[in-house]
């Protein structure tokens, strides 16, 4: 296994925030976006956490206008970004963009009925306290839906996936990827931190050649 190299845990420059958004995503935006409604409730408070630029919440909020979606990003770019996309999407009424910590939630207990996030545990140097923060606001019967990538065992492998999937994209855009494989976390770790802070009935598997998931259904209260 590769020795895990930390990145940023804020993309906060304008170019990495224009980069990302340009970046085309819509194949796997899309199929998380359709897996989240499936786990969801019916109508529900949704945090999405590491919102990025809200391509996410978009898709999600035009699938289901009964859910009131909260996403959260400490970058201040990104969310201008998203903020313009939602006004695009003509959402505003249900999406809701806010600069937060994930590792320092400022809701209450038992809050949301799902917490989903694709792609921000790689970002954390502690995502302990992320998955710590996620069971305190979500509600007992909630469900849960978290994406992200998984870090390669050799350079071989690295060099192949930024090929496979970066390949037609700017050396900068190769760079970003690149560097968030390295820095992400294996399966096992991922399954050492969720079982630490003793989320149960968690589904966590490895989804792609490089991407983990962990999912659970919500689960309407008797």
């Amino acid at each position: 296994m590769i020795e895990r190299i930390p990145e940023a845990e804020v993309m906060d420059t304008w170019e990495a925030a224009s980069e990302y958004d340009a970046m085309d995503f819509t194949q796997v935006n899309q199929e998380f976006a359709e897996l989240a409604i499936e786990l969801g409730p019916e109508t529900g408070l949704i945090l999405d956490a590491g919102t990025g630029t809200a391509r996410i919440p978009i898709l999600i909020a035009q699938l289901r206008s009964q859910w009131q979606i909260t996403g959260i990003d400490l970058s201040a770019n990104m969310l201008f970004i998203g903020n313009q996309n939602i006004e695009q999407a003509g959402l505003q009424e249900q999406i809701k963009l806010e600069q937060v910590d994930a590792k320092q939630l400022p809701y209450p207990d038992d809050q949301f009925d799902l917490v989903i996030s694709n792609s921000i545990v790689h970002h954390l140097q502690d995502p302990l306290l992320f998955f710590q923060e996620l069971q305190r606001v979500l509600k007992p019967q909630g469900a849960i839906f978290l994406r992200d990538l998984t870090r390669p065992c050799s350079e071989t492998e690295l060099n192949t996936l930024v090929e496979q999937y970066a390949g037609d994209c700017n050396d900068h855009q190769k760079k970003l990827f690149r560097e968030s494989l390295q820095a992400a976390y294996t399966l096992d770790e991922i399954i050492n931190f969720i079982e630490s802070v003793g989320l149960e009935k968690i589904r966590v598997y490895q989804s792609s050649d490089r991407h983990w998931t962990a999912e659970r259904s919500y689960r309407p209260p008797k």
